[in-house]
């Protein structure tokens, strides 16, 4: 019996030996049966599903300041012109030589002096306005286009009393600039100055109107200017000062003291002035001026008080013989109060008023004569060369 147990233990234990063996043999050769059963990966989204993210904010550049419109739109009409003028001056062949005994005739010689200015194209028929002394005595004149044309020009007329010159070109399909109106012009604005500075050609400067109304300089007989910072250099003369749309509103004519090195105070011919001008020149061959006959002066506090005068002010220093004034009863030392209703406040400006009436009409003076204001009518004539 014991016998029998011993070997049904034996066969047991031999038994469960061999199955542990063959298990450590399956599982050598198949690890993976005994690790832990991981989930599947969810599904991926195709690439081209995925949500982009979103874009960064652009970054906003503050606006560029910029004039070039501007100067796109009036630069084509603005003309470099160039003068020849024959100047006859003295000569001293005997100056190294010391004092000469007895008389000796003077000496000339000629040379041709040549010049440079600016001009600006003001309509389809090829009227170019300049300034008068660009072109006075001047025996030739060349007038070139800022795409390289070249004319003769035509004098049409001139106006020394505004510095003004009217000539003509006869091109086909000229640039023509728009006016503008300089009694809108502001201290402040922004303006551009367009010319021909010492032979550069073609050149834009920029700055502000620094004052308008400006008289009484002795640049012409009639100063009524717009000063301005802009750089204006010799041979800018006759050129354009525009606003910032591009817009004639003055005639470059002068600059300050340069020998003394004063900079930013140059002076341009209201475009307003220069439309009257324009307008006779080509309708008439000169410019039509109201004349009744007075000279204004400005007289200060001291020198009224001097005169008998009741205050400072401008006062009539004289007066043409048969002249309107003269026949309508005005009289030296009458201080002029108002001119067709508009307060006088310089000579200049009573010149100016004056001027610009139409022959034919009447102009109605205020004037204080003594204690007493008087209200005078004056006819208006030419006036006269």
């Amino acid at each position: 019996m014991l016998q029998k147990l011993g070997r049904g233990l034996t066969f047991i234990a031999g038994s469960v030996v061999g199955g542990l063996a063959l298990a450590f043999v399956i599982v050598a050769l198949h690890p993976s049966l005994i690790r832990p059963h991981s989930p599947a990966p969810p599904p991926t989204r195709p690439a081209a599903a995925r949500t982009a993210p979103a874009p960064a904010p652009a970054r906003r550049e503050p606006p560029l300041v910029s004039y070039a419109s501007a100067v796109e739109r009036a630069a084509p009409a603005v003309v470099n012109i160039y003068t020849a003028r024959v100047v006859t001056e003295q000569v001293n062949p005997f100056a190294n030589f010391g004092e000469l005994f007895g008389n000796v005739l003077p000496l000339y010689r000629q040379r041709i002096e040549r010049t440079l200015g600016s001009g600006v194209i003001v309509d389809a028929q090829g009227h170019v306005v300049t300034n008068y002394h660009v072109i006075a005595n001047a025996q030739a004149i060349r007038v070139q286009l800022a795409d390289g044309r070249i004319a003769t020009p035509r004098v049409v007329g001139v106006d020394p009393d505004t510095d003004l010159a009217v000539l003509q070109i006869n091109l086909p399909h000229l640039p023509v600039i728009a006016f503008g109106q300089s009694n809108q012009v502001r201290v402040g604005d922004v303006v551009l100055a367009i010319g021909n500075p010492l032979g550069l050609s073609q050149t834009v400067t920029n700055g502000i109107v620094s004052a308008t109304g400006r008289e009484e300089l002795g640049i012409s007989a009639f100063d009524d200017f717009i000063q301005t910072d802009a750089p204006i250099n010799f041979g800018n003369s006759g050129g354009a000062l525009i606003n910032s749309n591009g817009q004639l509103i003055g005639i470059n004519t002068a600059i300050v003291a340069k020998n003394l090195g004063v900079e930013g105070i140059g002076f341009a011919i209201p475009v307003d002035m220069v439309r009257g001008v324009l307008h006779d020149i080509i309708k008439y061959g000169k410019v039509i001026r109201g004349w009744i006959g007075i000279v204004p002066e400005d007289i200060s506090a001291a020198q009224a008080h001097q005169a008998g005068l009741a205050r400072a002010g401008v006062v009539i220093a004289n007066m043409y013989l048969g002249s309107p004034a003269q026949q309508a009863g005005l009289k030296p030392g009458d201080l002029l109060l108002e001119l067709g209703g508009t307060p006088v406040r310089s000579a200049e400006g009573a010149r100016v008023q004056i001027a610009r009436r139409k022959p034919g009409t009447r102009l109605t003076v205020q004037v204080l004569r003594g204690t007493n204001k008087l209200t005078l009518t004056v006819p208006v004539k030419e006036q006269p060369n």
